[in-house]
């Protein structure tokens, strides 16, 4: 008996059975410490964020009568409106836009939308009005445009009116039209549009006289809270509409939220789960040197 207890302890103490012995007790403790950090209900976090952009409904108002010909801007008024158009269009992120043209009576070219490349394919195919449409009604147009705005819930709602002449058709009168805009939270930002030389010259009608009523225009963005500007060139009618974008600015709110989620229960399987390994093994190797 004495023997075989010599032997026992020859068997445990020898360098393999040390190695499993160390073995075992890293197994018991990473299964404790694993089943402690599990009573500590870890949890790990994600953050999120909404953001919310509050979208400026925007209605361009165009002047398409004959005068828009004029070659005072290159290559003509017309064009050169087209082109500041655009630029304004592409600066713009996620808001409603739509065009209006007139001339003695007005036309939706592009109702309301965030859809910009069908926007431009149509503003590019504005031209002058025809011939027995041949007029300036600002009052019409500026009521057409409010219908549009109207009933939008949008927090800012804009026409930005463009015209080289001044009001001669139509049963609105354009600051009547104006106050109307006002009563519905509409801002209208006036452009007056062209030189301010007495004459201008128009292919196959020769020179005429510039006419743009400013006074009318500086009344209308009074009246609704906007702002006029005058255009004398293509290069200062770009800088117009850059202007008025940088004053009708979008507003984005991000809103951030932290989501926590508790881990503690792959601690415990695990724990559990290493503990049950090393009872296994104990039992094997202990019934082995006994």
């Amino acid at each position: 008996m004495q023997v075989s207890n010599i032997e026992a302890l020859k068997l445990f103490f020898n360098k393999g059975a040390l190695f499993k012995i160390f073995v075992l007790n890293s197994l018991f403790f990473i299964a404790l410490s694993l089943l402690i950090i599990a009573l500590a209900r870890p949890r790990i976090s994600s953050s999120d964020k909404i953001v919310t952009v509050d979208v400026v409904d925007i209605i361009l108002v165009l002047d398409t009568s004959s005068s828009m010909l004029a070659e005072d801007f290159k290559p003509n008024r017309l064009e050169a409106v087209k082109q500041a158009a655009q630029d304004f269009i592409k600066n713009r992120n996620g808001d409603r836009i739509g065009l209006l043209v007139f001339g003695k009576e007005t036309f939706i070219q592009c109702p309301l939308t965030v859809d910009y490349s069908v926007l431009n394919n149509l503003l590019t195919e504005v031209t002058v009005i025809e011939r027995k449409y041949d007029g300036t009604a600002i009052g019409i147009a500026i009521a057409n445009a409010i219908n549009r705005l109207r009933a939008n819930d949008s927090k800012s709602k804009v026409i930005i009116l463009l015209s080289d002449g001044s009001n001669n058709s139509g049963a609105i009168d354009p600051i009547s039209a104006a106050k109307m805009a006002n009563e519905y939270n509409i801002r209208i930002y006036t452009i007056g549009a062209g030189t301010r030389q007495a004459v201008t010259y128009i292919p196959d009608r020769g020179y005429i006289r510039n006419e743009v009523d400013e006074d009318t225009l500086k009344k209308i963005a009074l009246v609704t809270g906007g702002k006029y500007f005058r255009a004398i060139d293509k290069e200062s009618l770009s800088d117009v509409y850059q202007e008025i974008n940088d004053l009708e600015k979008s507003e984005i709110t991000v809103n951030y939220f932290v989501q926590y989620r508790e881990v503690y229960l792959y601690f415990l399987c695990l724990g559990f789960v290493i503990l049950l390994f090393y009872e296994l093994l104990s039992i094997i190797y202990f019934r082995r040197i006994i």
